[in-house]
């Protein structure tokens, strides 16, 4: 039987991340996907298709996912034949992020609506098209989850975190201090400490 992990990226993030995870999973294929769509449509159409290319080749397929590319596995994979899911610093609430962004932004929902799209001084655009698509299409997830969360990630509350992770039956493990990305060498080992239990 021929195990395989996808690995998704976040945001800035690449499949070559990958690597790190070859040697926690060594009876598995471990294989990075270098995803190019921006929206969670256009993820999901180019998210299926690369899961069911890997599929031809593992006959188990587990998940790696971090921040926005927890994400866009949330929206395109609900429903699959997973194994087991690994969240980092997921964002499994999009639409409480994006009005969290316009409050930062001091944007009001009728101007996103009117103007479309808004720069914002933080670097991320709100788009009224995916914060419509967001409310349009809930999330619907039912793969053996285990999420990992940083105390100080700045993007996703810990309530909200609890509150997903109770919807859906999933494990969570809070590290203390942890920020939304896990980069520094404390972080990387509890993060695989977390992972190899």
């Amino acid at each position: 039987m021929k195990k395989g992990i996808i690995y998704i990226h976040g945001k800035g993030g690449n499949a070559g991340e990958a690597e790190h995870y070859k040697t926690l999973f060594p009876e598995y294929d471990v294989t990075g996907f270098n995803y190019r769509s921006e929206s969670p449509w256009d993820a999901k159409e180019e998210f299926i298709q690369f899961y069911e290319s890997f599929c031809k080749e593992h006959d188990a397929v587990s998940i790696i996912a971090n921040s926005i590319g927890a994400f866009f596995s949330l929206n395109a994979f609900g429903g699959r034949r997973i194994e087991k899911a690994y969240f980092i610093s997921p964002v499994v609430d999009m639409e409480k992020l994006i009005s969290d962004m316009m409050q930062w932004a001091n944007v009001t929902e009728a101007d996103l609506k009117e103007q479309g799209h808004i720069e914002t001084a933080f670097g991320e655009t709100l788009s009224w098209e995916y914060l419509s698509w967001v409310r349009n299409h809930p999330v619907s997830w039912n793969i053996p989850t285990r999420i990992l969360y940083g105390s100080k990630d700045h993007l996703q509350s810990i309530d909200t975190i609890r509150s997903f992770a109770e919807q859906i039956g999933a494990d969570i493990t809070v590290m203390e201090d942890g920020e939304h990305w896990f980069h520094t060498e404390e972080q990387l080992e509890f993060l695989d400490n977390w992972i190899s239990t």
